[in-house]
């Protein structure tokens, strides 16, 4: 999984990897104290869309680019910044629907995990290792 981040204006999205089990321990403090959730509680609520939680991230992965940097600082349009699943994460998802889905939107949801299969992100670094991001 990906934050990434699109300033209006700017050519290029930065990317960070988003894998909450290698997130240092002072950083995994930091998401903590910024967000008022338990660290288990922060990585669902990122991937559900918790502004706050996702600001949090953005700065985490900011402030190791410019140490100087505020919490408060960190402002962005909600479009500017997303989280999206790799390639290698999408097609594991893909494989695993069948447990979860009712047979009935089995193929609606094949339809649009297919969609962004196609265009996700390719990580070179996770061929056949693709696990989906969860923090223990």
């Amino acid at each position: 999984m990906y934050l990434v981040y699109k300033p209006e204006g700017t050519e290029e999205p930065q990317r960070w990897k988003y894998q909450p089990k290698k997130l240092m321990s002072p950083e995994r403090e930091l998401l903590e104290k910024l967000t008022s959730k338990n660290f288990a509680e922060f990585t669902v609520d990122v991937q559900k869309g918790n502004s706050r939680c996702r600001r949090a991230l953005l700065y985490v992965y900011l402030k190791r680019q410019h140490p100087t940097l505020k919490f408060d600082d960190v402002d962005f349009a909600w479009d500017e910044l997303t989280l999206e699943h790799s390639k290698g994460e999408l097609l594991l998802m893909r494989e695993q629907i069948v447990d979860t889905v009712p047979p009935d939107q089995l193929d609606a949801v094949r339809a649009k995990l297919d969609a962004e299969i196609a265009v996700a992100f390719e990580d070179p670094e996770e061929e056949g290792k693709a696990e989906l991001p969860i923090a223990g």
